[in-house]
């Protein structure tokens, strides 16, 4: 690959499919399965409806295939079905990054290991390459530790990231901060890299950028404010949207920096904070997915953001039984540009 014809799209540019996984393994989900297929199955809905993409959808085995197929029915006809084995639905992650490359597109497949050996689940390791396959898109192999969810592009050269995922010792040890960034320009077409120190607190993976801070435009980002000043994530989201305005972007635009509410204090049966955000969410070709958590603070979250995506549907959906599992819309979706 030339860095010159290399580019990540953004998520905005047009998709030919969203890939995905059906939640079926009960010893992760445990009573949440249940809730969480229905969460996921208005997802795709919202995605799939009046003209939106197709789904490329993963499946265990038949009786998943069956179980998927019989929620996705008003929409059946947009999903294709693939027998790929996965440990988990955190496809944002574990599937391959679509890159384009002057008129082609490459699947773009990193190594993964777990969030940095945290969640080491069998068959995770090798979606990205089942997919690439399946995808028919020319699969390229690069050498590193990379989830999809740690970058954020803006289609014209930019990245965010965080250190504390991409130079977190869990991921790559003994890459500085320039080598990870000379990567990250090689591998995925980026001209400039902005960097954001650290994420949500109890984060399952490190500070990704897809719950702090997402481009909704290029020049135009979005990130969050706490709604109570008790929040202990506060004064990180204030950081961030300081450390946002004082960015410029690859064509030398100082970044226009909007703040949408975080969802609140949401805690697990053990009273630990939950890493919710209201920026994970999913910019399909006709709507955008807004997880909401049950909070008050979700309807303000998706009207703010209705007005930045003329033309487009921003729907707020419930993603607190996912949330469960550690993430929200963007962290179960990855979606294949179209090449016009």
């Amino acid at each position: 690959m030339t860095l010159a014809d290399l580019i990540q799209p953004a998520e905005w540019a047009p998709h030919s499919a969203c890939w995905l996984a059906w939640p079926a393994h009960a010893h992760l989900w445990q009573e949440n399965l249940a809730p969480a297929q229905a969460e996921f199955t208005a997802l795709c809905l919202a995605i799939a409806e009046d003209g939106g993409e197709a789904l490329d959808l993963l499946v265990a085995d038949a009786a998943a295939e069956a179980q998927a197929c019989a929620a996705l029915a008003p929409i059946l006809a947009q999903v294709r079905c693939h027998r790929i084995p996965v440990g988990d639905i955190w496809l944002r992650d574990t599937a391959p990054i679509f890159l384009q490359e002057g008129s082609a597109l490459r699947a773009a497949c990193f190594g993964f290991n777990g969030w940095g050996g945290k969640y080491v689940l069998p068959e995770d390791d090798a979606v990205a390459g089942r997919v690439a396959e399946r995808s028919g898109v020319p699969r390229w192999d690069a050498d590193w530790i990379l989830e999809g969810g740690s970058v954020e592009p803006d289609g014209e050269g930019t990245l965010l990231t965080t250190r504390q995922c991409l130079l977190n010792p869990n991921r790559n040890p003994g890459l500085s901060e320039a080598e990870v960034e000379a990567r990250l320009r090689a591998d995925l077409g980026a001209r400039k890299v902005l960097w954001l120190d650290e994420g949500l607190l109890n984060d399952h993976t490190d500070g990704h950028i897809d719950t702090l801070a997402r481009f909704v435009a290029p020049g135009v980002v979005v990130c969050m404010a706490a709604q109570d000043p008790a929040d202990p994530n506060a004064p990180v989201l204030d950081r961030i949207a300081a450390d946002l305005a004082g960015f410029t972007d690859a064509r030398g635009r100082r970044l226009q920096v909007l703040r949408i509410p975080s969802p609140g204090l949401l805690h697990d049966e053990d009273g630990r904070l939950l890493p919710a955000s209201h920026v994970n969410f999913y910019i399909g070709n006709r709507s955008v997915v807004v997880p909401t958590y049950g909070t008050p603070a979700g309807a303000g979250a998706v009207a703010a953001l209705a007005p930045l995506f003329p033309g487009r549907r921003v729907l707020g959906r419930s993603a607190l039984a996912i949330l469960s599992g550690g993430g929200a819309f963007h962290c179960i979706t990855q979606q294949q540009p179209e090449v016009l």
